[in-house]
């Protein structure tokens, strides 16, 4: 079991056993258990306090078995076939500009080129969102997940016109946000909590450079500075108003309506079954 929790106060980690914060110095109370936690969800699978994480895992899944039944394959680390992809939003750079597909810059976030490329981002996700979940509270993480998807793809579409996919663009935004949370926080756990994500970013960066045009590293760098951006702006739901939480609410609701919205234009865009025939023969 984690041994770290959250001052209610000041929202520096602290342990399980003290008693008084060590950073603001007020008091705080033995470790409660979150309600939620009793009534989770799909019989307990699913906890409540991460099911926006667990929500946006679940559609990835999806569409990564509609891209591998398109395909009709299952790669374990080469990629898919790139029309698949293209047919269910891939990013690619013809497409925003030319037909002026924006919806791509959304829905090529929830796509996967293989196995080992939906694990590693479903690994990520699940680690650095349930943080950034609880941290920053669901309306702002909604925010910080979507502006980090279409900062880290138009980037991308501006600086590499080529086709890409993944949830990684997002998921550099939720580090950016936990790196933001860290520096904000100037305590000594938030400093560490920041060197670590930082550690993080510098080691997928060098990974993406050394392996050359196979990763999206604008993707990247685009995901991170929206995700930054966001959480900066945003801070933590501490000390915050009720009519700050209400237009965060707003903005969260914004942005699911925008992402389903691209779903259903790509669901408009589909080829056809002749065109799909078309597509696949060529």
């Amino acid at each position: 079991m984690d041994n770290r929790r959250m001052c209610p106060t000041c929202r520096a980690f602290i342990t399980a056993s003290d008693r008084v914060c060590p950073y603001c110095g007020n008091r705080v109370g033995p470790r409660a258990i979150d309600r939620r936690d009793a009534g989770a969800l799909i019989g307990g699978l699913i906890p409540a306090q991460h099911f926006t994480t667990f929500l946006i895992l679940l559609i990835n899944v999806a569409m990564f078995a509609a891209s591998c039944w398109l395909s009709g394959s299952i790669p374990l680390m080469t990629d898919l076939d790139g029309r698949a992809l293209w047919a269910l939003g891939g990013k690619l750079g013809l497409s925003i500009w030319g037909n002026h597909e924006y919806w791509r810059l959304v829905t090529a976030g929830f796509l996967h080129g293989n196995v080992l490329h939906i694990a590693f981002n479903s690994w990520a996700l699940f680690v650095v969102g349930s943080q950034v979940e609880e941290v920053f509270g669901t309306p702002r993480y909604l925010v910080i997940y979507f502006v980090s998807t279409v900062s880290g793809f138009l980037l991308s579409a501006r600086l590499n016109m080529g086709a890409s996919v993944g949830a990684s663009a997002a998921v550099m935004g939720l580090i950016a946000a936990m790196v933001a949370f860290g520096h904000a926080s100037r305590s000594a756990v938030g400093l560490q909590i920041r060197n670590q994500y930082l550690f993080w970013v510098g080691l997928n960066l060098v990974w993406g450079f050394s392996r050359g045009s196979h990763i999206d590293n604008y993707a990247h760098i685009g995901g991170f500075a929206g995700g930054f951006a966001v959480a900066w702006f945003a801070g933590t739901p501490v000390r915050s108003t009720r009519t700050k939480e209400s237009v965060w609410k707003v903005a969260a609701a914004a942005c699911v309506l925008v992402t389903a919205w691209c779903f259903w234009l790509m669901y408009r865009n589909f080829p056809s079954p002749e065109q799909l025939r078309e597509l696949f023969s060529a």
